[in-house]
């Protein structure tokens, strides 16, 4: 065989879009022990290959092949659960001692008064509560109109109750034009 058809057998083969036939010619090649230095690199390979093939002893090959996946995907695993595990205490840890540090901190502090005096604490508290009021008092005195304008409407829709019954009778009177007229048209 040479070289050039040999190299296209192995793009088909690397592929996966070989027959089994090409491959059997492939191992055929590669056992003939006359291998040209081009492709020789995967003599190893194909002797790996067809000596898996041939031994017949070792039928749990695909089950230990599986084990040993699952194996290595459950240590990889557990390892990124520990380590998550262990970044989560250290930074609960961390947040613990600052808050403690924090909240000591904040007690030895000495409370600072904003008045010296108590008369003057009184004093300036009743001035902003009168402020307070004051505006209270505005703004619900504003609510005092609204009863006014509830009772100017009341007598506005007892006024225009008669003008409303007559427009629905009007509206009734022209939905029964309406349909005369519809019935004209489809004659």
């Amino acid at each position: 065989m040479e070289t050039k058809e040999v190299k296209y057998l192995l793009q088909r083969y690397f592929n996966g879009e070989s027959t089994e036939e090409e491959e059997r010619s492939l191992e055929a090649y590669f056992q003939s022990g006359n291998v040209g230095e081009e492709v020789a690199e995967y003599a190893e390979f194909f002797g790996g290959i067809s000596e898996l093939a041939n031994s017949t002893g070792d039928e749990t090959i695909e089950e230990d092949v599986m084990d040993y996946i699952l194996e290595n995907e459950h240590r990889e695993k557990t390892k990124y659960r520990s380590m998550w595990k262990m970044v989560t205490g250290i930074a609960a840890s961390v947040i613990i001692v600052l808050g403690s540090f924090l909240v000591y901190q904040e007690q030895q502090k000495p409370f600072d008064d904003t008045f010296k005096n108590p008369e003057e604490a009184y004093a300036y508290a009743t001035q902003t509560l009168g402020f307070i009021s004051g505006k209270y008092n505005k703004g619900m005195a504003e609510l005092s109109n609204f009863d006014k304008l509830k009772k100017a409407n009341k007598s506005i829709i007892k006024g225009t109750a008669p003008v409303l019954e007559f427009y629905k009778g009007v509206d009734g009177l022209n939905e029964i034009k309406q349909d005369q007229h519809s019935d004209i048209d489809s004659l």
